[in-house]
């Protein structure tokens, strides 16, 4: 059967599924990444389902009414600040220990996140619709990109926004992404990236096309000297893609 598992980074998150929430463990980095990529994900909503628009969004709660898939969602980091915005969330991953330690987590701080562990061709194939699709530094790490991408078509409403997260093939990428984070400052586990998985912007933008989507915003994100990141406007390492269909 095709999927889009990839057994070798299955094994690799699982054994890291005890240290999704200790913000200095192997996680440190995601944690430092996830205010820019709430940032951008609000905006690129707010594009396609404005609240205004949205008669149960409020200012504290702007996803309320929102169905919301968060495909690789790992141990939650993503999900949470999506449900606490008011997002009717099911997060989905490969890898059983990281659903497992999400939903513990999800439980002592008091949210509802439906937690699944499957791929995303299987929750296609149940017919299950979403308002707001994102794929956060996960698209780098599947086996078939092309199935992964037909399975969010799937899945989106017709007027939904699916957003992606992830790392240019490029040499600077291959440089900092890969060698600098995995063997020199080891801010992540070696082996965490397999860099011909990475893909270029042109790369992503045509595959989604492929599919009846169409990226219309690409943005740029990058350390910031402050701490943490921010966006630009280079793709040359980390990027995020947002759109819908044409």
């Amino acid at each position: 059967m095709v999927t889009t598992t990839d057994q070798r980074e299955i094994d690799n998150f699982a054994a890291l599924s005890d240290k999704w929430w200790d913000p200095r463990g192997p996680m440190a980095p995601l944690h430092a990444f996830t205010p820019v990529r709430i940032d951008y994900m609000l905006a690129n909503i707010e594009r396609f389902w404005p609240r205004a628009a949205r008669p149960a969004a409020t200012a504290s709660h702007p996803l309320a009414g929102l169905r919301i898939l968060d495909i690789g969602c790992g141990g939650g980091l993503l999900a949470e600040p999506m449900a606490r915005l008011g997002g009717t969330v099911t997060g989905i991953d490969v890898t059983e220990a990281a659903t497992i330690a999400a939903a513990q987590h999800a439980t002592q701080v008091g949210l509802d996140i439906d937690y699944r562990c499957c791929p995303a061709e299987e929750l296609a194939s149940t017919g299950a619709t979403f308002d707001v699709i994102y794929a956060s530094e996960v698209i780098e790490h599947v086996a078939d990109r092309g199935l992964f991408i037909r399975a969010i078509a799937r899945m989106l409403d017709p007027k939904g926004v699916v957003i992606v997260t992830t790392i240019n093939r490029s040499l600077p990428a291959l440089l900092l992404a890969k060698f600098a984070l995995e063997y020199v400052v080891r801010l992540v586990p070696a082996g965490t990236h397999d860099p011909q998985k990475f893909v270029r912007p042109n790369e992503l933008r045509q595959e989604f096309a492929a599919a009846g989507i169409m990226l219309d915003d690409m943005t740029g994100l990058a350390p910031s000297p402050a701490g943490g990141f921010r966006q630009t406007g280079s793709l040359a390492i980390n990027y995020a893609a947002s759109g819908g269909f044409v």
